[in-house]
């Protein structure tokens, strides 16, 4: 049985946010709702879901950049939110991340080696000599030679910077790396270059992922299973083959049913997500009312999460039946 790295139980995170000149009475909004899922050590669990559901949120709870309204977050048994400051500094050594924009997370007065061994000197690792003998072996790791140790930001390509972010999340030999979407700002050709610096380093220093992404293609192929969130909630959870063969929620056939082929002589139906999201702690199902299939209990009940099979969880009423 995989042994469980973190685990995340009813994790809730509220913002309040102003209605506007006209209503300036502020206003809850859940960004991530609820939310029950587990991360397996050494596994690529990808994370999907349209602009606005609640990724990037949870990718900033589970590096503890953001406190969670309620709910837990355990990382190898432990609830993250009562760490001491030496054990909260402790789990950032073995918690890391990729960020989205590899230039506003890169700090422009420093060089890429400065940003490296960065982390080595913030907790204490080694001498100076040492540092710079490490943060120059993950240079050439990454694909950057020991030329470009001296050069700023804003001297590197899109993609470079992207390999100083991920050298940067590997110094300290981590035992999780939450990359949020990293790949989304770079062409299409760099996109895969860096996908598959990640594989190889994943064997390498036997990583774990949580990989959040709204590309569905980047998810298939870099991901053991695939979670789906929709408004904050997790939708459906499925390993990679079974989900992308045999998706049961509505809203995991539509955002399937958008990826582009490559075929132009294959005929599919596309499936528009239509309709406006449910109101804010309304009852029913999130995704009602943009869901061909809904019915009254759609309206009446929130779906839970429940095992369909061994490992496939969905929380759809209708699931298995349409």
């Amino acid at each position: 049985m995989a042994e469980k790295l973190v685990e995340i139980h009813q994790l809730c995170k509220t913002y309040f946010v102003s209605g506007g000149f006209l209503n300036p009475q502020k206003r809850p909004v859940r960004a991530v709702d609820h939310m029950e899922m587990t991360i397996d050590r050494g596994e690529t669990l990808g994370l999907v879901g349209e602009s606005g559901c609640g990724k990037s949120t949870l990718a900033r709870l589970l590096t503890g950049l953001e406190k969670p309204t309620s709910g837990q977050i355990l990382f190898k048994g432990a609830d993250i939110d009562s760490f001491s400051a030496e054990e909260l500094k402790a789990y950032r050594h073995s918690v890391q991340m990729i960020f989205q924009d590899s230039y506003s997370s890169l700090n422009p007065r420093q060089s890429a080696l400065s940003i490296i061994k960065e982390p080595l000197t913030i907790h204490r690792i080694g001498d100076k000599k040492t540092r710079e003998k490490t943060a120059l072996d993950l240079m050439a790791k990454v694909g950057l030679s020991a030329q470009h140790a001296r050069r700023y930001p804003h001297e590197f390509s899109g993609g470079q910077r992207q390999r100083i972010g991920i050298a940067r999340a590997l110094v300290l030999h981590p035992e999780l790396i939450i990359a949020d979407e990293p790949v989304s700002s770079l062409d299409v050709s760099i996109q895969a270059q860096i996908l598959n610096l990640l594989v190889d380093l994943k064997k390498d220093f036997g990583l774990t992922y949580l990989f959040v992404s709204h590309d569905l293609n980047v998810i298939r192929f870099l991901a053991d299973r695939v979670a789906v969130m929709y408004l904050g909630k997790l939708v459906e959870l499925a390993p990679n083959p079974r989900m992308y063969d045999q998706p049961l929620h509505p809203y995991t056939r539509m955002l399937l049913s958008a990826i582009p082929s490559c075929d132009p002589r294959r005929k599919e139906k596309k499936t528009a997500i239509r309709g406006e999201a449910v109101a804010e702690n309304d009852r029913g199902c999130a995704f009602r009312n943009r869901c061909s299939y809904r019915k009254a209990i759609c309206s009446e009940q929130t779906p839970e999460l429940k095992k369909m099979d061994e490992r496939h969880l969905c929380a759809c009423h209708l699931a298995g039946s349409i």
